[in-house]
């Protein structure tokens, strides 16, 4: 669905990819994302999962907090991503959860993955049982976890998302 793109798609797609490289040159990930509201930069973020020992601190998280911080909202409602790789399952979930209008990319996962960051292991534990994961995990309490979502049913003025 990348044929269409129009000449403001490909540069904003070619300043993610600028972030990404400038990111690398200062040892960072090789990772830029660029978030535009109303054919205006709103926000970028680069891969700081290194430099800041956070392993949340994707290119796309990264440019979400941003944009969102300076929002003032959760949501990029209008808003388009541009990030210089497919994003990862992390990040592709955020970018769900933050509801932009669109999501434009350069490399793929596989280009991705040809260099060292390979996510395919993700994909294939998301659809597992529980038990049959790599990640020993386990799932307990849950008659007394629901009372904070029974709390939350019952209130009246709360902001739903």
């Amino acid at each position: 669905m990348m044929n269409n793109l129009t000449e403001q798609d490909k540069h904003y797609l070619k300043m993610a990819i600028d972030l990404a490289i400038e990111n690398v040159k200062s040892g960072g990930g090789p990772f830029g994302a660029v978030i535009v509201k109303n054919n205006e930069v709103l926000a970028t973020g680069v891969n700081n999962v290194t430099t800041k020992n956070d392993p949340t601190a994707h290119a796309e998280i990264t440019a979400i907090r941003n944009a969102c911080d300076k929002l003032q909202d959760y949501q990029l409602e209008g808003c388009s991503i541009y990030s210089s790789c497919e994003p990862c399952p992390m990040c592709l979930g955020a970018i769900y959860w933050a509801r932009p209008e669109k999501l434009f990319f350069a490399a793929s996962k596989d280009d991705a993955a040809s260099v060292g960051f390979d996510d395919s292991f993700i994909y294939t534990e998301i659809p597992k049982e529980i038990h049959k994961r790599k990640l020993v995990t386990y799932h307990a309490l849950q008659k007394e976890a629901y009372a904070p979502f029974e709390i939350w049913k019952n209130m009246e003025q709360k902001t739903e998302y």
